[in-house]
């Protein structure tokens, strides 16, 4: 039987290119708000594009929701998503984030001949093997497009990229994950982490 995943709909994110995705990995996947849904799936993927302060105010009562999900549910956080998941974010004032990962969202500094957005194909590299990344290499090429970065702590950080200075580019805690770049988006590399998460993670 494929595992149920659902996609949460809070008004924000590329969900049809998610949907499409996870569909390609093997998923039987539905976009939803319905908390039932939500809390029945056998994994979860928060996606999002655009602001923090925005996301999380859209995300609304829905916070509950995932919050409760995420103790024994496999939840998989992409760009946006995976911001909403830490601590608090600097974007447009201090506004606070889901806190299931310890850290805080952080504005790149633009330095010279580096543009902000960072945005097009750039490196990951593992610093912690898990099964997100069954399969892959060491240093695999996926896809960005983001201006604000996480500074987590190494104990949560599963990869890391270099762009203007390293940055959390994956990370993990307990059965949470989330990674800056766009899995939907990145080739072969994007599709296996999206498979991995399926069948190793949830």
């Amino acid at each position: 039987m494929k595992k149920r995943i659902v996609i949460i709909d809070y008004g924000l994110g590329n969900l049809r290119s998610v949907l499409r995705g996870l569909e390609r990995a093997g998923a039987a996947a539905t976009i939803t708000s319905d908390p039932e849904a939500i809390a029945s799936a056998d994994g979860i993927v928060l996606p999002g594009v655009g602001a923090f302060r925005e996301g999380m105010e859209m995300l609304g009562g829905l916070a509950q929701t995932v919050l409760a999900a995420a103790e024994d549910t496999p939840l998989l956080g992409i760009c946006l998503g995976m911001q909403m998941l830490m601590d608090s974010s600097e974007e447009h004032g201090i506004h606070r984030g889901l806190g299931l990962v310890p850290g805080d969202v952080k504005r790149f500094v633009p330095a010279a001949g580096e543009k902000v957005p960072h945005m097009g194909w750039n490196t990951i590299r593992i610093e912690r093997q898990d099964p997100l990344f069954d399969g892959l290499r060491r240093e695999e090429y996926v896809y960005f497009v983001h201006s604000y970065y996480a500074a987590a702590a190494p104990d949560y950080t599963l990869a890391s990229t270099t762009y203007i200075h390293p940055f959390a580019s994956a990370v993990k805690s307990g059965l949470t994950y989330g990674v800056q770049f766009h899995p939907e988006k990145s080739g072969a590399a994007g599709l296996l982490i999206l498979e991995n998460f399926i069948d190793r993670v949830c």
